[in-house]
């Protein structure tokens, strides 16, 4: 089963937040991640949520697992969490 990477958060600092939209792109592209959906104006419909949302399929969740636990990704992980408030979740899927 594909392994999925999904996020939701509000940007607190969008020029801070800029340098991991230019340093995430080789990380997942060396990782085999393909963007379902990169939304940056995500409709709120229940609960709270953020206005970016991002959906990323890996082969399976141990990839996508193995993506977010890389010394590459973890170099460059906190330009996004210390720039936004929201979540990230692994799941399993079709």
């Amino acid at each position: 089963m594909a392994g999925y990477f999904v996020a939701n958060y509000t940007i607190t600092d969008q020029a801070a937040y800029k340098a991991y939209l230019a340093a995430v792109g080789p990380t997942l592209e060396a990782h085999g991640a393909e963007a379902i959906v990169v939304d940056r104006d995500s409709e709120l419909l229940e609960g709270s949520a953020g206005q970016v949302t991002v959906v990323l399929r890996f082969g399976t969740k141990a990839d996508a697992k193995a993506w977010y636990e890389s010394p590459e990704y973890l170099a460059i992980r906190h330009l996004r969490t210390d720039n936004t408030e929201g979540i990230g979740v692994l799941a399993e899927g079709s």
